[in-house]
């Protein structure tokens, strides 16, 4: 969501495949939506480059979400490190851009809440490797599976990225992993049964992607990343500043919108707070 160089200066000392996304799903699936931060912007004029949100104050939510399955548990989105839950007053200031991150709680003691460890998830991956999405996600290196698109694997260890040594380190031991790569263009199929499909929606950066989740009550729910950050991105089709390639932003928006009419999908704007608060509070799940 938010530019990695903003966040190198302001975290300093923090150190298969190709299924249909329309199979039935599996049953006794259950989805799970914690808090991994919020972040108060003063100004969100990067989120829309046609600037017609400049000069408007926002907070937004950072979720991360944990999907049960009988075959495993994937969490999608690490948000932001734990470390910050430790700070004073669980806060970061990120001063080139007037912004702050609160994390009153961290990952960790969420998981707890359910009697898991990061060592008992079996797969993690995220919408894309910014900072409030990937910052959790050495929690997960040694011991779960990683799902990435090559796009975005490829993203993370170039050049420039190693050089913004902070953010770099959230998420550094994922280098020495062998992951699960989304390979071509087709969807991927997490479990093998259509239940939890991982959807290739690249523009944000060059492996973005959307989570789509079929519910045995509660029906299709789509997690859409960082596909729209504000109430108004979805209905307005609002393209992000930093954005890697706008015109594959706009394509992958309406390849969303296709999947979420043909599934009947709950879509979740990620950062949005009433989409969050849609969802069950934690420890309760949607299912």
């Amino acid at each position: 969501m938010i530019r990695r160089a903003a966040f190198v200066l302001a975290l300093g000392a923090l150190a298969g495949c190709g299924q249909s996304a329309t199979q039935a799903p599996a049953p006794a699936v259950e989805l799970y939506a914690m808090d991994c931060g919020r972040v108060a912007f003063p100004d969100v004029a990067i989120f829309a480059d046609d600037h017609s949100v400049d000069g408007q104050a926002r907070e937004l939510v950072v979720p991360c979400y944990l999907i049960r399955h009988p075959d495993g548990d994937l969490i999608w989105d690490t948000g932001f490190p734990d470390a910050i839950a430790a700070m004073p007053r669980g806060r970061m200031d990120i001063p080139e851009m007037g912004a702050a991150v609160v994390m009153p709680t961290t990952l960790v003691s969420q998981l707890a809440q359910l009697n898991l460890t990061p060592a008992d998830i079996e797969f993690f991956s995220f919408s894309h490797s910014h900072t409030d999405h990937s910052g959790n996600a050495n929690l997960f290196a040694a011991t779960s599976t990683w799902i990435v698109d090559p796009d975005e694997r490829a993203y993370m260890f170039r050049d420039e990225a190693r050089a913004d040594a902070q953010s770099f380190g959230l998420y550094n031991a994922l280098e020495t992993v062998t992951p699960r790569l989304i390979e071509g263009e087709g969807d991927y199929d997490v479990f093998g049964d259509g239940a939890v499909t991982i959807i290739q929606a690249p523009g944000h950066t060059p492996g973005h992607t959307v989570l789509l989740v079929r519910l045995p009550n509660a029906g299709a729910v789509l997690l859409t990343g960082d596909m729209y950050h504000l109430a108004e991105s979805r209905e307005r089709r609002l393209v992000p500043t930093f954005n890697v390639d706008r015109a594959q932003t706009l394509a992958a928006q309406e390849k969303v919108e296709r999947i979420a009419a043909e599934t009947d999908a709950l879509v979740i704007r990620q950062h949005v707070q009433e989409d969050f608060d849609a969802l069950p509070r934690f420890p309760e799940a949607l299912n």
